[in-house]
């Protein structure tokens, strides 16, 4: 494989196909993606929606193009938000879907993520690599039609739904900060909130795929350094971000202190519990420990999974799990085609605020009692190699590896997993205090950093 060709191939992730615009993703690549999905899926119609990025309408151009010129029609939707492009192709039955974005990641990038019938994800192994194969390949059978291109309007259609998630008149009057961060949740946020009773303050609504006040990124905490500001300020009940596709949520409490995903998973499932008792729950192995605690609480059955969408919606498909969740801000609902959306996480939340008629500090402070390090990421030469030789010195814990490897303690435990796609080791650690969470951090760095 030439050098040109390794570096087209390398655009195709485990979830999505990704890189920078021009110099690694180009129209002419985007028009090879949309013949190579209708190729490999054969299918007859496709929907596809972007963001606001800068390059998206130039590359969702030339992608339908390719998906009309290899004899499928399109529904073009537009500007939308990631969980929003999932609805449309489950509640509209499209055999396939496309949304245009980079997600989370700076300004210069643009991809695709992709989705067959039933908002059901492609991935490296199930269709990502076949279409990656397809493009770098480059030759592609003549069709005898060209696919008709049609637009429509699905937000309207996509509010009436995630409204329809949660008792909307059992919502209190709370007074909510959102950071859209210049992107898609500039545009979904305000129709919700015109039908609910709370205050809405807007940080940054105005789209623009440049990002000029603060990357959409909120995992990062200079992007929410504004938002954890204005909720003190304007003394608010919670403060939201969003990042760039608006399929991810982060919370922040009324102290402006930020709320891990892993919690937020916990909030959730006790509402969800309520209206399917004894229903099963994933959650990914980097929650916390409090997590499967508050599931079996409420009556549920906590499943554990490996990190990565497509295994928490496999699993939940396979265990008819009424929702699952993610640390990383990403919250799947059974009655959303097993798919993720931040926006109706946001809406659950407003409605147990509202039924326990407490703060988000103080509905937590009895159930949020651990400490947690984070994902810590180091480069080191041999991924593999590192982690054996983490494993060799805690063979008194409980461990396993479902997903890199974990070891338990009852006091701690940590999980040590490699990145997909660089030399990267990602440490998460979690303890029941402060002073032990420092000293099992520091201990398992220095083996890694050996």
């Amino acid at each position: 494989m030439s050098d040109d060709q390794d570096r087209l191939a390398s655009l195709f992730k485990a979830y999505d196909i990704r890189g920078t615009v021009p110099d690694e993703l180009t129209p002419d690549i985007a028009y090879r993606i949309g013949r190579s999905l209708v190729t490999y899926l054969g299918v007859d119609n496709v929907c596809v929606g972007r963001d606001m990025r800068l390059s998206g309408q130039a590359l969702s151009g030339a992608l339908i193009d390719g998906i009309r010129d290899q004899g499928a029609d399109v529904t073009d939707i537009g500007l939308i938000s990631t969980d929003g492009l999932y609805f449309a192709v489950g509640k509209f039955g499209f055999p396939a879907g496309v949304m245009v974005t980079a997600s989370h990641n700076p300004a210069e990038y643009n991809g695709f993520k992709l989705c067959r019938a039933e908002a059901r994800p492609l991935s490296m192994d199930e269709g990502i690599g076949q279409i990656r194969d397809l493009v770098l390949a480059n030759n592609f059978a003549d069709v005898p039609r060209h696919g008709d291109l049609i637009q429509r309007e699905v937000i309207d259609d996509f509010v009436e739904h995630a409204l329809s998630m949660i008792d909307v008149y059992a919502v209190r009057p709370f007074k909510v900060v959102v950071d859209a961060g210049n992107g898609m949740a500039g545009k979904i946020v305000p129709p919700v909130f015109d039908r609910l009773p709370c205050e809405l303050i807007p940080l940054y609504f105005e789209l623009d795929g440049s990002f000029p006040n603060h990357e959409a990124n909120p995992i990062e905490p200079e992007n929410t350094a504004v938002l954890r500001e204005t909720v003190v300020r304007e003394r608010a009940d919670l403060g939201i971000a969003f990042d760039g596709d608006a399929d991810r949520m982060f919370v922040i409490d009324e102290r402006g202190q930020f709320i891990g995903g892993d919690m937020v998973t916990a909030m959730v499932s006790q509402v969800l519990l309520r209206r399917s008792p004894g229903s099963a729950i994933v959650y990914n192995l980097i929650c916390s420990r409090t997590v499967p605690e508050v599931i079996e609480t409420a009556g549920g059955v906590p499943v554990r999974s490996r990190v990565g969408h497509s295994f928490i919606k496999g699993l939940m498909r396979e265990r008819d799990a009424v929702f699952g969740g993610e640390h990383s801000g990403h919250f799947y609902f059974r009655d959303n085609w097993y798919a993720d959306s931040g926006l109706i996480a946001l809406l659950t939340m407003l409605e147990l605020l509202s039924m326990e008629h407490a703060s988000l500090s103080e509905y937590l402070a009895p159930i949020d009692t651990r400490v947690r390090s984070g994902e810590i990421n180091t480069e080191v030469s041999n991924v593999q190699r590192t982690i054996a030789r983490v494993h060799a010195r805690y063979q008194d814990g409980q461990i396993d590896t479902l997903d890199g490897l974990t070891v338990g303690y009852p006091t701690w435990w940590f999980n040590l997993r490699g990145s997909n796609t660089q030399p990267l080791l990602r440490l998460n650690v979690e303890a029941d205090s402060q002073a032990e969470l420092d000293e099992r951090t520091a201990d398992v760095m220095a083996i890694i950093r050996e």
